[in-house]
């Protein structure tokens, strides 16, 4: 029905004035709803000492939370498939290879919890040292010898020092001072000031007698790699007197979360 039928039947626009009273009446009734739903929704909101902003900063801080998770999980799944991986080549046997992947993780999970205490922001050196070598020493006769100042590092950093802990006592206690009753390690690093760079030695003492390796194994490999992730320099010496490694890097790359 047109305007214009409404103009000239005065019956239909009657008929029609109810309906429209309806509908007004229903739309006052729905703005009122919604107008004490918000009401009702900001109360609830303040009662718990939540505002508009404080949700919206949360929401960015879950976000970014999420985010940092994902980045963390990939990072660690490629690290693993790539300890799998590796420490499969060249090795004779599944028990060896299943030796080598546990340990190889172990190390892994241990320096991931020491991240998790600190709410993965950063872990002390001593305390990297000390979880990584812990599996591997004897409390009624200490084998390490441990000591350096205290340095924060980031959680790349802690990876990276607790898998070559981890390396050096694997082959040590195979083929190093740990396979003798009174081998001893120490484990020392200073800073350079000047520099700013980091220096940290171990050192392998009444162990038997020590030879370069006729090739390289992945061990070997890693220790190498994890040394150049930080932009360091490492260096494996074979003395008369015992295992030598050296590393060197820029404090940086330890505590730069750009490392």
């Amino acid at each position: 029905m047109s305007p214009a039928d409404l103009r000239t039947d005065p019956g239909a626009a009657s008929s029609l004035a109810p309906q429209q009273d309806v509908v007004a009446e229903e739309n006052i009734s729905l703005r009122l709803l919604l107008a004490q739903a918000a009401i009702d929704a900001q109360s609830l909101l303040t009662a718990a000492g939540i505002d508009a902003r404080e949700r919206e900063a949360a929401d960015k801080l879950q976000k970014v939370i999420l985010e940092e998770l994902h980045h963390r999980i990939k990072n660690t799944i490629a690290t693993v498939g790539a300890i799998v991986s590796q420490s499969l080549s060249n090795l004779e046997g599944v028990e060896h290879a299943q030796h080598a992947i546990q340990g190889r993780l172990l190390a892994l999970g241990r320096a991931h919890d020491l991240l998790l205490q600190a709410r993965w922001s950063s872990a002390d050196l001593g305390t990297v040292v000390r979880g990584a070598t812990e599996a591997f020493d004897n409390p009624d006769e200490p084998k390490f010898s441990i000591s350096g100042p205290g340095i924060r590092m980031t959680s790349g950093a802690v990876i990276a020092i607790a898998m070559t802990l981890n390396e050096l006592c694997t082959n040590t206690t195979k083929f190093g001072a740990l396979s003798a009753p009174q081998g001893r390690i120490d484990i020392s690093w200073t800073l350079d000031q000047p520099t700013q760079r980091l220096h940290l030695t171990w050192t392998e003492k009444n162990g038997p007698a020590v030879h370069p390796p006729e090739r390289r194994s992945f061990g070997t490999r890693l220790i190498e790699t994890l040394g150049r992730q930080l932009r360091g320099d490492v260096r494996l010496s074979y003395e008369p007197t015992g295992f030598v490694y050296t590393f060197d890097a820029p404090l940086a790359s330890l505590t730069s979360s750009t490392a």
